[in-house]
């Protein structure tokens, strides 16, 4: 890629970051949470400033290695003027990552999505409790307690995320169809999972700088999409920040929910054929 097509990518790059976390940056620095958002960026380790640089993935060189800031990047390599990834040693230091992630999406991708979980796992996750225990405690429940626990009580909780199911209440865990565990990821995840769709960032972010930029932030915006429908459909009161309540404990609720949750699992599949690509690309190029 010639210098000045690596810059003017690298600027756009830029932009669409600055103005994907602007709100988020400028929460942080008033020390204001936000019961929504934030999950992108503390649930996710992936930082605004590391999303920020902009890769361009494993098999594209970049002219001018002098004045490309990815020469101090960690698993890139110099050859004359271009600067690139260095895939051997990626994949020598990734390896065991790169290859459970390809199973688990190999795996996922395989499954046919289910659609009949209505989001349950966020009011599992605050069945019986106290409200003054609840993760989002500042945010009323909008039935209140003893309404959401009606709703978990009246429904099969079919959770199969072992990241959604491992916050489940005490007493609501043995609600569920389905025992997660880590080692069952493989077994059970399935494409119309919402975590699912969600940690496809995480795996995105897991293969920098094999995997592009373009990638990473095309998870990044699946992520923040399925996130919105994720606590619309919960079980808090968050019309104060624009947020209108899917009502999932009804029949037109849970059609909408499943709606969205059909588009959701349709990008995530996308997504994840890409993501498959990244490490068959850096797996195969590799030796050994």
């Amino acid at each position: 890629m010639s210098e000045p097509e690596w810059r003017e990518r690298t600027a756009a790059h830029e932009a669409r970051v600055d103005a994907s976390t602007s709100a988020h940056r400028a929460r942080r620095h008033d020390h204001r949470k936000h019961p929504v958002e934030d999950f992108l960026f503390t649930y996710y380790s992936f930082k605004p400033a590391q999303l920020r640089r902009w890769h361009p993935g494993a098999g594209t060189s970049l002219a001018g290695a002098g004045r490309a800031p990815h020469v101090d990047w960690r698993f890139y390599e110099v050859d004359g003027d271009v600067v690139g990834v260095d895939v051997e040693a990626f994949a020598a230091a990734r390896g065991d990552t790169l290859r459970f992630v390809r199973e688990l999406l190999v795996r996922t991708a395989g499954r046919p999505a289910r659609f009949g979980c209505f989001g349950l796992h966020e009011w599992a996750m605050v069945y019986r409790l106290d409200p003054t225990e609840v993760r989002h405690s500042g945010w009323p429940l909008r039935l209140g307690g003893a309404g959401t626990d009606a709703v978990v009580e009246s429904h099969q909780v079919a959770c199969s995320h072992f990241d959604a199911y491992r916050f489940f209440t005490p007493e609501a865990a043995p609600l569920n169809a389905l025992t997660p565990t880590r080692d069952s990821q493989t077994a059970l995840e399935q494409p119309g999972c919402l975590h699912a769709g969600m940690d496809l960032y995480k795996w995105a972010h897991k293969l920098v700088p094999a995997v592009s930029s373009d990638v990473v932030m095309d998870c990044f915006e699946l992520a923040r999409d399925i996130r919105t429908l994720d606590m619309r459909a919960a079980p808090y009161d968050l019309r104060e920040l624009g947020y209108e309540p899917v009502l999932i404990e009804t029949a037109e609720g849970k059609a909408v929910y499943v709606a969205e949750q059909r588009a959701f699992a349709q990008r995530g599949q996308v997504l994840r054929e890409r993501l498959i690509t990244a490490c068959d690309r850096i797996l195969q190029t590799s030796p050994g």
